[in-house]
């Protein structure tokens, strides 16, 4: 084909002049040589060498540009990853329900099926209905079902014989020998006996409560003894009980800096608020003693039940007192549906009177005066049992000494 012919001849790159080929003898030939026609040739470019078949002469290859032989890819095939043995691995294989994780040991959680309940039926009513009725009421909206009243109470009687004796704790606290919360502490550890046995379990009876000896090991004596009674002169604004939202506990008073330097008694160290609680109330506007201990002894003896430890307050009134009210202070109110203890009330002047209790009731004096035409302005408790106020300063405090006692 000649150059005229070759369309391509224009854009097509001169091709490279092709070096001289070695000949190779052809079997047959006598003298080693052979003809041009039958010798083989390598005109074929360096890049092409590979690719191209070996023709049998230069001469017999077209002019025109071989196309390169196209690759032939392999097939790519994935490999599925393999769990090493011994080794615990999520199962791809497995579908798994939206919302059901696999637990421990492979199983999943399910809820038990409930079978939907019926709907309800509504009854047209004639009364007006309230706007959460009118919002329930809107199209669309499932109807809920009506809850099923709940089954009375039925109170449990146990039948059985009545078990004989009293509570060991409960005659330690009638001994005085500690509060009941302390004996039962003393008996879980082992510290009471009763007629020379160990008593260590919670709850023991003794059918001989007069005849019986109870006595207290030394770790008894010294827990006991560790215990302490602290007189406060309370001030305005502080609670004697649990602290209320914005309100001070009296407890908070209790440090070295307000101790009474006339205070006679041990060092004060942090422990001993341990256990520390008023025995008695003291209102949040009222002023004076306020005992707080951690002896059980000292806390029977002035809010026990069966407790007649007088207090002693002075009171400040405003107001006009009704005929016979002095009489009816003295003895014939009640509080909370109960008669009160008799009390021994005097009046100091016109605006002050002076209160002798045997019992404390939550703002009792304050209630009892309002009962009679009067309005308290001021209250300071000066005495409970045979303890007094004193010379105390007010927001301090002291031990209570060995030589007194309630």
């Amino acid at each position: 084909m000649s150059g005229s012919d070759d369309p391509w001849g224009k854009w097509r790159k001169p091709e490279a002049v092709a070096p001289k080929a070695e000949a190779k003898p052809v079997a047959g030939a006598p003298d080693g040589s052979a003809d041009a026609g039958e010798r083989e040739t390598r005109a074929t470019p360096a890049v092409d060498r590979e690719k191209k078949p070996k023709t049998k002469s230069a001469d017999a290859a077209p002019a025109r540009a071989r196309r390169p032989a196209p690759e032939v890819v392999a097939p790519v095939v994935e490999e599925k990853p393999v769990d090493p043995t011994g080794t615990l691995s999520v199962r791809r294989s497995v579908p798994r329900e939206w919302g059901k994780l696999p637990l421990r040991g492979g199983s999943s959680l399910r809820k038990p099926s409930v079978p939907k309940a019926a709907p309800v039926e509504r009854v047209a009513s004639s009364e007006p209905k309230s706007a959460w009725a009118r919002k329930t009421d809107r199209p669309g909206r499932p109807e809920r079902a009506a809850r099923p009243a709940s089954a009375p109470k039925v109170a449990v009687v146990r039948e059985g014989p009545t078990p004989e004796g009293v509570r060991l704790s409960k005659v330690m606290s009638e001994r005085g020998m500690c509060s009941r919360r302390e004996a039962d502490l003393w008996i879980e550890r082992g510290w009471v006996f009763v007629n020379g046995e160990q008593v260590s379990e919670l709850g023991t009876r003794i059918v001989d409560p007069q005849s019986s000896e109870i006595t207290v090991t030394q770790d008894a004596k010294k827990d006991q003894a560790k215990a302490v009674t602290i007189l406060l002169h309370k001030p305005v604004g502080y609670v004697s009980g649990q602290p209320e939202p914005d309100c001070v506990p009296a407890v908070t008073l209790i440090t070295a800096e307000n101790q009474a330097p006339n205070s006679i008694g041990p060092e004060f160290k942090p422990w001993m608020l341990r256990g520390l609680a008023p025995a008695g109330r003291l209102d949040i506007d009222s002023t004076g003693l306020l005992v707080l201990t951690s002896d059980g002894r000292v806390a029977k003896r002035l809010i026990g039940e069966d407790s007649d430890a007088e207090k002693e307050y002075l009171v400040r009134v405003s107001g006009e007192l009704i005929k016979g009210g002095l009489d009816l202070l003295r003895h014939g109110l009640e509080l909370d549906g109960k008669p009160l203890k008799p009390a021994w009330i005097k009046q100091l002047n016109e605006d002050q009177l002076h209160f002798i209790l045997k019992e404390g009731k939550k703002r009792q004096i304050r209630r009892m005066c309002e009962l009679v035409g009067l309005h308290v302005i001021g209250l300071k408790r000066v005495r409970i049992g045979r303890i007094r106020l004193g010379d105390l300063p007010m927001g301090q405090w002291r031990f209570l000494r060995p030589d007194e006692a309630f």
